[in-house]
């Protein structure tokens, strides 16, 4: 391929407090995983979160404004950034235990939506739910006051409601956050839908961890009488997996290369051309849409690759042109990944 891949950048000119305020969560989560296998580099990553973080903090704003012609319509920060600031500051604090971080969280709780839309790459607000409570469930937590513990039980009520609101036959529930097809997929739009199932299924799944180790329950909106148990997290995230693999109406994984019955021809440059090993001459690009257009399977398998997934009466239309459905994304397979890791080491 010769497409331009062009470079952009954030600086104090062209803010992109989402952008790092991301980088610097992801650098801090990392130093976490690496604690007690590399200590050095674990240190290394902290630090490039910090500078990282200060730096989302002190020149605000969204990415997509200084870049909205390169990024806009399909990655805006539609969400703004204020999401990611904390975000990044309750990853900073889960790393370092610093109350710097804690203050942060407390003094700028109110810029956050009241309610939580559907977990995405976009929009954090379910996550920083979750990551906060196991927080307030930390009987342990280093750096946080008696008013500051106050605040998070706040968050423990907001996550609990948005658990609600997503899982089934759950009483007390107000509208439901999330819909469902009738098979039982969480399903919030036609395009690329199954980015919020598997982000779904990963949050229930952390949740579900985070409760069951503090011996937690759920109460939905605050009402006595509706305590529930994490398990429901557990079996709805593992029913929108199963989902995916197979377990649906039209008997289809969609996973490229899971099963007998997947996705043929999917919307990816890569996967639809021929290799070079078979094709070693030069394909321009308006030489490339003979093969977007051809009826035959792609040439090459990307296997592991899950597709846009079906639409809200679970049909779908394995074609290149019909990209909502047919197109694979990172932000699909990587929360996909780390429910698959829960459920393959925990079942009841």
């Amino acid at each position: 391929m010769d497409t331009p891949r062009s470079v952009y950048w954030v600086d104090a000119s062209n803010p992109g407090s989402d952008l790092a305020g991301e980088i610097a969560a992801a650098f801090a989560a990392a130093s976490i995983a690496f604690k007690a296998s590399d200590q050095h580099y674990s240190e290394i990553l902290l630090e490039r979160a910090k500078r990282v973080f200060e730096f989302a903090n002190k020149y605000r704003g969204s990415y997509s404004n200084a870049f909205r012609n390169a990024v806009c319509p399909y990655y805006c920060s539609y969400s703004g950034y204020e999401d990611e600031l904390i975000w990044g500051a309750a990853w900073m604090y889960m790393a370092s235990r610093q109350q710097e971080y804690m203050d942060f969280i407390v003094s700028n709780k109110y810029q956050l939506q009241e309610h939580s839309p559907p977990f995405s790459w976009d929009d954090k607000h379910a996550g920083i739910h979750v990551l906060l409570t196991k927080i307030y469930l930390d009987q342990n937590s280093v750096g946080v006051n008696t008013l500051q513990h106050y605040e998070l039980q706040g968050f423990k009520h907001k996550a609990d409601n948005f658990m609600c609101s997503i899982l089934p036959n759950i009483e007390y529930s107000q509208e439901a956050s999330i819909s469902t097809t009738p098979g039982g997929l969480v399903f919030v739009r036609d395009d690329e839908n199954l980015q919020y199932a598997t982000s779904t299924a990963f949050l229930l799944l952390t949740y579900h961890k985070y409760l069951s180790h503090a011996s937690g329950m759920m109460t939905c909106h605050s009402h006595p009488s509706s305590i529930y148990h994490p398990h429901l997290l557990w079996m709805f995230a593992k029913h929108q997996v199963d989902y995916i693999l197979g377990d649906n109406p039209m008997k289809m994984s969609y996973m490229v290369g899971y099963g007998e019955n997947f996705p043929r021809r999917i919307h990816h440059r890569g996967s639809s051309l021929p290799s070079m090993s078979s094709h070693p001459q030069h394909i321009s690009c308006k030489e490339g849409f003979n093969y977007f257009r051809s009826e035959q399977s792609n040439p090459n398998l990307l296997v592991g690759a899950v597709t846009g997934g079906p639409n809200g009466y679970d049909h779908y239309a394995d074609e290149r042109y019909n990209y909502e459905q047919s197109e694979p994304a990172l932000y699909i397979n990587a929360p996909l990944v780390g429910a698959l890791s829960y459920l393959s080491g925990f079942s009841y």
